[in-house]
């Protein structure tokens, strides 16, 4: 089999996955960003580069964003929000900086595979995506996938994370030019 027609493959495979997504998870998220003070963001691994991605067009749409680690990050204050990429739920620095999300009075949302995890357990918001990982505990859309273990969650999280950047973009009516005008020009 080609290369090609393997690419078609996950294609087809993602769009099936898109019928699980949750229009109100999804709306609660994107009121939550309209809403912050400033957006923390996190990952860890696969999934951290995809949080980094939509970070990186948070910025764009001209939100106040960093993401966590990075030594510009401002110190949190009610009103803000941390958003989580973790498939498992689980990952054991995400937990432990969920806890302390919330003992600051920081909302919290997190994007997962299962809505039961520990972080799911400690979010105000939480956003269920399909995907195969032998991680998960409670996977709620049994599906099931050609690609090796996260593959299908962590691209489900960059569309996803597309989608809302798209949703966004209609609610402070910004379009590919005022967010450019924001697009790093030291590179």
């Amino acid at each position: 089999m080609s290369v090609k027609r393997r690419t078609r493959q996950i294609l087809e495979e993602l769009a099936d996955y898109a019928e699980y997504l949750n229009d109100e998870q999804l709306a609660a998220l994107s009121d939550a960003i309209l809403n912050a003070h400033h957006i923390f963001t996190a990952g860890a691994g696969r999934t951290g580069v995809m949080v980094r991605g939509f970070t990186n067009r948070l910025m764009h749409l001209g939100f106040s964003v960093s993401m966590v680690g990075e030594i510009t990050s401002p110190h949190s204050s009610e009103g803000d929000l941390l958003i989580i990429g973790s498939g498992s739920g689980e990952t054991g620095s995400l937990k432990a900086l969920a806890e302390k999300t919330v003992d600051r009075g920081v909302k919290l949302a997190l994007v997962t595979m299962d809505g039961q995890s520990s972080i799911a357990r400690m979010s105000d918001i939480t956003v269920v995506l399909p995907g195969v990982s032998p991680k998960t505990k409670h996977a709620e859309n049994r599906i099931t996938s050609i690609q090796p273990m996260g593959s299908a969650f962590e691209q489900m999280c960059l569309l996803t994370f597309d989608g809302l950047v798209l949703e966004l973009m209609e609610r402070t009516a910004q379009d590919s030019g005022t967010m450019f005008a924001r697009h790093a020009d030291f590179e």
